[in-house]
């Protein structure tokens, strides 16, 4: 375990001015707090704290942030609260170790949205000081390197949730090296042999070329030092995980790979990494398509290089990265880099990342908690954000969009802003028109052609790959079936005021809105329209004194062999269209006003069966069982759907379904399954024929049966006949 007087020293070897006393402090504090703890390992769990601690050594941080991890656990696992942390520590501390600490009683049902919820609050504390993820980040590390003493199923878990989240995180704030490492030991565990076999073959592919490498580097530093370039040259190898998810990607074999090594050449200034570029491509051809600028286009992670690839020494393709020692430190450490206080000064987290995109990437990120979306929403769209490498392209007016690589010109849109987005119609593509669907490549000039007054279609959500984009598309959606909810509601609403002979006034309802617990007008006639709200209801909102007289249902009208007639459905009556005569109710709850209602026009639904209401504006509501092929049309128009279900214990009426049934072509096959479904108390209200072979004849038969068991029971017996082959229910 690390030593009092070692982290001390730790600290002071790159920052003198350190607070020697504070340090001290925090390391007493925590090793009374964490007391007798162990670790899975069965060492103390003090030694915890203090390794990350070390870590973020290693990144030059400051004291607040040293104090921060030692600290980190302490009002999670122990009796210490934040109050005592303030006052021992200062409020800046207190704020940095309450950042890092899990939310606790959290009252949610699974441990998907805990997880999420977690994050969520992990997010917002980075997000108001950046050090929060350096410590959490080390803390991970930590973590990972110690994996092998907990629980095989533990494990999985702890590994997979760091290459899904922490691992992607801390390549966007361009911890490259902290990332490799998380990558490395999730693979590990995750894929034991996957990991031995890359790592085997990684070792004896260095071994084989170890000559080779020594010789491009002495030729190339011998190359640069002729031309009075000082550099430093280092041939590296890709890590493990990093080649089998190339390998992955690509589906190629580990010989097809041909860029495992590469060479890295640090220059003093960004003349000189120019400087280089002309030399090796002078020297080598180099590989077309294989040129990447990122000084002047950086990654959004604030990466800064010159990538190329040449034919090398013995016809070796060679891949080389040209950077300064600064853009170095920051591939290397990322945000930490940008650290103001790495000269003695402990300047204020804020300050040390206002000129980092990365870390305005990662306020971009949180900007979408105020839009509402769920945990695990909110948990979905940072995963979109964290995996995808980066697209560039550029606005009409040269601004620069970064973009997951595979996005769309509606990403595009959405990324530029959420009306453009919201009232995409349709785009330019470096000045030609082509479907919003296009994926975007580096350098595209795109246009995005608008229309106002647009609703996004639902389905863009599907197509979309960036979190920002499909939470914008899946709040317009929301708000358009919200809108014509109320549209709906509003119609019968007043008409039930005018039923009521009562004025309709939005003024009084806004005044009765506690009354029907409702936040505003809109949401009361969405309610309404969704079937949630009876409009009856909103009238004794605004008029309290008002009775409702029920009226009995009026006879059918034989003139009009279209409709059933009136039919109540919970208290309220409907006309429902058929082709009966006869008079049926309806007891369906979600169905509330004066709506025309159907059953689905082949095979209908019976009570018993899961059932989904849609809903065609200006006609009316048609009834259609849950796991009817003909929903699929309606996918695409989710405000149609209406949540409905039947309000009935014991039905006293028959409902339509439609059932084939196969039977011997002989004399007398239709009577014998004609008396059954008699003798079932089932009804047959159309029959049709279908000619299958000589032999079998297919009855097509509509019949009435009064809920899911009855009709359970028909189709039972009728397949219990000499006569009968097979017997299905038609869903249409």
């Amino acid at each position: 375990m690390m030593r009092q007087y070692e982290l001390v020293d730790r600290v002071r070897k790159y920052n003198p001015q350190t607070d020697e006393d504070l340090l001290n402090r925090a390391y007493v504090y925590a090793m009374r707090a964490h007391g007798a703890q162990k670790r899975a390992s069965g060492d103390p769990y003090f030694t915890h704290p203090l390794e990350v601690a070390a870590i973020l050594t290693e990144m030059k941080l400051d004291d607040a942030t040293i104090v921060a991890a030692v600290l980190h656990d302490t009002i999670e696992d122990t009796s210490a609260t934040r109050a005592e942390i303030d006052q021992l520590f200062g409020p800046e501390i207190g704020s940095l170790v309450d950042g890092l600490t899990k939310l606790k009683k959290l009252d949610l049902v699974s441990k998907r949205a805990a997880q999420a919820e977690n994050f969520r609050k992990l997010l917002l504390a980075i997000a108001d000081d950046v050090r929060v993820l350096l410590v959490k980040l080390a803390d991970r590390l930590h973590n990972m390197r110690t994996l092998h003493y907990v629980s095989p199923e533990k494990r999985a878990r702890i590994a997979e949730e760091t290459l899904e989240i922490y691992a992607p995180l801390a390549g966007r704030m361009g911890m490259q090296n902290l990332r490799d490492e998380l990558e490395n030991l999730s693979f590990k565990y995750l894929m034991p042999e996957a990991f031995a076999m890359v790592s085997t073959r990684l070792e004896d592919l260095r071994d084989k070329n170890k000559e080779l490498i020594k010789t491009i580097e002495e030729e190339l530093t011998g190359e640069l030092a002729r031309r009075g370039i000082q550099a430093h040259v280092r041939g590296r190898q890709k890590q493990p995980y990093s080649v089998w998810s190339k390998m992955e990607r690509k589906s190629v074999a580990f010989e097809q790979l041909s860029d495992i090594f590469g060479f890295r050449v640090v220059v003093n200034d960004v003349d000189e990494v120019y400087r280089v570029i002309g030399v090796v491509h002078t020297k080598w051809p180099m590989v077309p398509g294989r040129f990447k600028d990122y000084i002047s286009t950086p990654k959004q992670n604030d990466y800064r290089s010159v990538h190329t690839t040449v034919v090398g020494p013995g016809r070796q393709r060679v891949e080389l990265q040209v950077r300064t020692h600064e853009m170095h430190d920051i591939a290397r450490h990322g945000i930490a880099a940008h650290a103001l206080y790495k000269d003695g000064r402990n300047a204020p987290a804020p300050v040390l990342s206002h000129e980092s995109n990365a870390y305005q990437w990662l306020k971009r990120t949180i900007d979408m908690l105020a839009d509402g979306d769920s945990p695990e929403e909110f948990l979905e769209h940072t995963r979109l954000e964290l995996f995808h490498d980066q697209v560039f392209c550029f606005t009409p007016k040269g601004r620069l969009i970064a973009l997951p690589r595979g996005a769309t010109p509606i990403d595009f849109a959405y990324a530029v802003h959420t009306s453009v987005g919201n009232s995409a119609v349709g785009v330019k593509i470096n000045g030609r028109l082509a479907p919003l669907l296009s994926p975007l490549a580096n350098g595209d000039e795109v246009e995005i052609i608008r229309a106002e007054g647009q609703t996004p279609p639902a389905a863009w959500e599907s197509i979309a790959i960036t979190g920002k984009a499909r939470a914008a598309i899946r709040r317009a959606s929301r708000d358009a079936v919200r809108a014509q909810y109320a549209g709906l509601g509003r119609q019968i609403v007043l008409r039930a005021f005018e039923r009521a002979a009562k004025k309709y006034s939005e003024d009084k309802l806004r005044a009765a809105l506690p009354r029907l617990a409702r936040a505003s007008v809109e949401d009361v006639l969405a309610a309404v329209g969704r079937g949630e709200m009876f409009s009856g209801d909103v009238v004794k909102s605004v008029y309290p004194d008002f009775k409702e007289e029920r009226r009995p249902a009026a006879p059918a009208n034989p003139a009009d062999p279209g409709w059933f007639g009136m039919q109540k459905a919970s208290g309220v009556q409907f006309k429902v269209p058929g082709a009966s005569g006869s008079i049926h109710a309806l007891p369906i709850r979600g169905l509330r006003g004066d709506l025309p209602v159907t059953f689905a026009p082949n095979g209908g639904a019976v009570p018993g069966d899961r059932i989904v209401g849609i809903l065609t504006p200006g006609e009316g509501v048609t009834v259609y069982p849950i796991q009817s092929p003909a929903l699929a049309a309606f996918d695409d128009q989710p405000e149609r759907w209406l949540d409905v279900r039947w309000d009935i214990d014991d039905a006293q009426e028959l409902f339509p379904a439609k059932v084939i049934v196969a039977a011997i072509n002989e004399p007398g096959s239709l009577g014998a399954v004609a008396s059954l479904i008699g003798e079932m108390g089932a009804n047959i209200d159309d029959v049709k024929f279908n000619k299958k072979s000589p032999d079998f004849r297919e009855m097509i038969l509509e019949i009435q049966v009064f809920d899911l068991k009855h009709l359970t029971d028909v189709l039972s017996r009728l397949r219990a006949l000499p006569i009968v082959n097979s017997v299905e229910r038609v869903i249409g």
